[in-house]
């Protein structure tokens, strides 16, 4: 089984301690979504970035449409968070 060193809050330094500052701000704490991509923070900054334009941004769908699909994505794939 493939394993990937995730970097603990305590660790986070420059861009990822931003990074995790933020999402203790926004959801209370920073889920492992955010930190299994802690290894590389400019990648992960730019997925957050699409992330917010994707679910945020202009778009003709709502953004309940646009959390159900999400959803039911995140459930074909076998995701559980």
């Amino acid at each position: 089984m493939a394993w990937i060193r995730l970097i603990d809050e305590g660790e986070a330094d420059g861009l990822l301690a931003r990074i995790y500052e933020e999402a203790r701000k926004r959801a209370g704490r920073v889920y492992n979504i955010i930190k299994i991509q802690s290894n590389n923070p400019p990648a992960l900054q730019s997925m957050l970035e699409l992330y917010r334009a994707a679910m945020h941004g202009d778009s003709p769908l709502t953004r309940a449409q646009r959390e159900m699909l999400a959803v039911v994505v995140s459930e074909a794939n076998g995701c559980r968070y």
